[in-house]
């Protein structure tokens, strides 16, 4: 059953100010209910295979409408999609985590750690270098990459500092986010099978959470180092 998301947002971009807002305030809290429901569905679901998360609220995965627009040259008050991000740290954690994305003809599926912080990403560099063959199997797994194709986001041109360039796992090294994703189509979106897409799709990245948890993990205490 639709709940409706891809219409409101679309009256969203096209009317992004408080007085359209205030004068839809009653469905923005209806479809803002609703997509609270599927993040709780979806933290249900999740927290089988991270028990980390069982005692989460939806509401704490779920992003705020408000933009931030100190500093933006946008001024456009809200966000024009809507958003949830299930990690074992929280939203504003580290660690990888798995992030859902509605928005009109754009919605997608993602999960990893998008650009880490300098301190975060050598560790996982690190993590590459000594068992970067897992990785490897872990992206090359015929069913993940059906779904996935290869790791995305920005990569250096170069070789990153202290490694070679016939790194055996150079291509890897060079990344500065290790995210996958899938799309979602809006009929999937408005017919609520994006939700179970999602389950299924969340738990294929279990094991790139798991290495890249790992590396932030090791590191941290010193193992993995020898």
């Amino acid at each position: 059953m639709s709940k409706n998301y891809l219409s409101f947002l679309s009256e969203l971009s096209q009317n992004n100010h408080k007085d359209w807002m205030d004068a839809n305030r009653d469905w923005y809290q209806e479809v803002r209910a609703a997509f609270l429901g599927d993040v709780e569905f979806l933290l249900k679901e999740i927290s089988q295979w991270e028990p980390e998360m069982s005692n989460f609220k939806a509401k704490d995965c779920v992003f705020r409408q408000n933009r931030d627009i100190r500093f933006s040259a946008n001024k456009e008050p809200y966000k024009i999609n809507f958003a949830a991000y299930f990690a074992v740290g929280g939203k504003k954690s580290n660690g990888p985590g798995y992030y859902l994305h509605i928005q009109p003809e754009q919605s997608f599926l993602a999960g990893g750690i998008w650009m880490p912080p300098a301190d975060i990403l050598k560790k996982i560099r690190q993590e590459i270098d000594y068992s970067g063959n897992e990785l490897s199997a872990i992206l090359q797994e015929p069913g993940f990459k059906k779904v996935f194709g290869g790791l995305k986001g920005e990569q250096l041109k170069t070789t990153p500092k202290g490694y070679e360039a016939d790194h055996p796992h150079v291509e890897l090294l060079r990344h500065k986010s290790f995210i996958v994703s899938a799309p979602l189509s809006d009929q999937e979106i408005n017919s609520g099978k994006f939700r179970q897409k999602a389950i299924e799709h969340f738990k294929k990245m279990k094991p790139f959470h798991d290495f890249l948890a790992r590396a932030i993990e090791e590191t941290e205490s010193g193992e993995g180092l020898l």
